[in-house]
């Protein structure tokens, strides 16, 4: 791969006034290093683990009791503890002493409601329901679980929860009554909170009939409280069993100052769930200190923010960037919250909401900075935003189209950080770094404190080829463990099992000559036509270039005793996928990427299904295309999808 001109550089004002440098500097101060960039203090924060992470926990200024020992075992995966003898509270990180006025959470429900809640506001809410959780029960290890859209009350529930030790589960409202059963039956909450219904590209739902059907279901629940958001919690909540309005939940409590458990570094704090496309969702919980570190790392280090900035974040609490978004309280940052449809009322709506409450970071998703592109959006003509430091995308790999169009459409002097990670990790292995370039189509570098490599199938260390994504050494945000996985053989299993003692991630990776990384999909999606492996990502990057094209999917079909590529495209309204616009997308596959890249079959599609955190699903795909049973389709946000490509003439020969 030959070297490219650089999309950005930071300039040598910006490098000397970054948290990188400063940190650099502290640790060549304290450790008598001799570091001059990112690059050296990646490498000395896995050669010294232990000293890497305490400076992070002093960047933090992280209240708690540290403790003697920053690592145990520290030659153990799983099985090394980060700051053994530690004792911290999250939300009391999260609610860190601030002026009682200054501005905590900015909220919009597309142009439904807008609100503002202060530092004071915010925890004296917390306070009220931290009350009232524990006169339900509600303690040390308990689960409640929350089905709520992105709005303040649902980070006030979870810093409620974590204060009094409890471990706190979210999804987000869309979701179908069994996805919500697979996911929070598992986990027998003690309090169920939802909402009484949400916005959608204008439109009002309500869920009053789907929690009906959810609530019987949840009998370990004590009370279910409903969250008003379109003005009929009380109605709703009275026709649940030990149903409740959060007004009247709280109703009894005068809020005081709150209080917090302090307890073990890697008590838990979260259960996330796996996407739950090949079965019932894994329930993978997440330590209290382990997700605050590795997120003060990443806000500071990895975006370069700073106590009064401004971080948005386009998710759902389906999804772990809420996680991820919501630690920046601990960090002094402002959260900047939305629910809803990213293109209601108009196309612009996220952008217009950056340009009034001066987002310094813009998070959002790989499709949709894609989907802005085929609009013709130009939001650094029609906005100002002087104020955006970085513009961060996940959720899939961020096309090298996309990442021109952001500099050429959105900002040209913007930290563009495509970033890589999940739900196993509530954080990234490969993400930005503010003090270096950004080159087309990837993503700039290792987590600090990651020792990420790519290895071959044999686990030998590779460059400039690809093989599959493992971290060698502990890092703070493994999970604590699965829940209902006593002997921890699921945990193993879904991790360790390939590589003993090495994390190995089920991404299909590279090495760039810059020192970067491009992801090329998911391992088990990958493809493998005539022995040799392809990543899906790299044929979507060519056939979306294709002007037609909104949007790709593809998997590889048993035949003829080997794979032969499939690609299903969704075209543009009026578009027709007919001989001329096929050989195009083959040739632009073809000269972009590879003649094995070039797909031996082509077929239109009306819709391509998807998870409910907007990640496209080529497993399920591929089971309908050979006649297999998809296992739980509760875990897609448009199942019916499916239909689309069950029993295709075109398949048959």
């Amino acid at each position: 791969m030959a070297k490219e001109e650089a999309l950005w550089t930071p300039s040598a004002e910006r490098v000397a006034a970054s948290v990188v440098t400063a940190f650099i500097a502290k640790t060549n101060a304290r450790h008598g290093t001799d570091l001059h960039n990112f690059r050296d203090l990646h490498a000395w924060s896995i050669l010294r683990p232990d000293a890497f992470w305490e400076q992070v926990w002093d960047l933090g200024e992280v209240i708690g009791e540290r403790g003697e020992r920053a690592l145990a075992d520290g030659d153990r995966m799983p099985g090394a503890h980060f700051f053994p003898d530690a004792r911290l509270n999250y939300a009391e990180n999260l609610l860190r002493p601030r002026p009682r006025e200054a501005v905590a959470l900015i909220f919009r429900g597309e142009d439904k409601v807008r609100r503002q809640v202060s530092h004071g506001e915010l925890c004296d809410l917390v306070s009220r329901l931290q009350q009232a959780l524990r006169a339900a029960g509600v303690g040390v290890g308990d689960r409640v679980a929350a089905t709520l859209p992105n709005l303040p009350e649902t980070i006030a529930v979870m810093l409620a929860t974590a204060s009094l030790g409890a471990i706190f589960s979210s999804c987000s409202p869309d979701f179908g009554d069994r996805g919500i059963l697979d996911r929070f039956g598992q986990i027998e909450p003690k309090v169920y909170v939802a909402c009484d219904g949400y916005w959608y590209a204008g439109k009002r739902v309500s869920i009053a009939e789907k929690l009906k059907s959810v609530v019987p279901h949840l009998a370990s629940a004590a009370r279910t409280v409903i969250v008003p958001y379109l003005g009929e919690a009380e109605e709703v909540a009275s026709a649940l069993p030990n149903g409740v309005s959060l007004e009247a939940f709280i109703a009894p409590f005068a809020a005081a100052a709150p209080t917090f458990e302090r307890l073990p570094f890697n008590h838990p704090l979260f259960i996330l769930f796996s996407s739950g496309t090949t079965g019932v969702p894994k329930c993978i919980v997440h330590g209290a200190g382990n997700t605050l570190l590795q997120h003060i790392k990443e806000h500071r280090l990895h975006c370069d923010l700073s106590p009064g900035d401004r971080l948005f974040y386009f998710t759902t609490c389906g999804w772990m960037m809420w996680n991820w978004l919501v630690t920046g309280l601990a960090s002094g940052l402002t959260l900047c919250l939305f629910d809803g449809s990213p293109f209601a009322p108009s196309p612009s709506v996220l952008f217009d909401y950056a340009a009034e409450e001066r987002f310094a970071l813009f998070g959002t998703s790989a499709k949709y900075i894609d989907a802005l592109r085929k609009e013709g959006l130009k939001p650094g003509e029609t906005h100002d935003l002087s104020a955006l430091k970085a513009i961060t995308s996940t959720g899939s790999p961020l096309a090298p189209a996309d990442f021109a169009y952001v500099y050429e459409a959105i900002k040209a002097d913007v930290h563009l950080a495509s970033i890589s990670g999940g739900t196993d990790i509530v954080s990234c292995f490969v993400l930005g770094d503010p003090t270096a370039p950004v080159y087309k189509g990837e993503i700039q570098a290792p987590g600090l404190g990651m020792a990420v490599e790519v290895w071959s199938d044999e686990g030998q260390r590779v460059f400039g080829e690809r093989g599959e994504l493992v971290c060698t050494r502990p890092f703070p945000s493994m999970p604590v463990m699965f829940w209902n996985d006593p002997d921890g053989a699921k945990y193993h299993a879904a991790y360790f099992d390939r590589f003993p003692n090495v994390w190995c991630h089920g991404d299909f990776a590279e090495w760039t000559v810059h020192g970067g990384i491009i992801i090329h999909g998911r391992s088990d999606a990958t493809l493998n036509p005539q022995g040799v492996r392809i990543g899906t990502a790299e044929i979507y990057a060519q056939a979306e270039q294709v002007p037609e094209i909104v949007e790709a999917i593809a998997i590889g079909q048993e035949w003829d005793n080997d794979v032969r590529v499939v690609l299903f495209v969704r075209l543009k309204a009026g578009a027709v996928l007919d001989e001329l616009l096929e050989k195009r997308i083959k040739t632009q596959i073809r000269t972009g990427a590879s003649p094995r890249h070039v797909p031996a079959k082509i077929i239109a599609v009306n819709d391509i299904p998807r998870t409910r955190s907007g990640k496209i699903t080529e497993l399920a795909v591929r089971e309908v295309v050979h006649g297999r049973p998809v296992k739980n389709t509760e875990a897609l946000a448009n199942p019916e999808a499916l239909e689309l490509y069950r029993d295709l003439p075109d398949l048959a020969n």
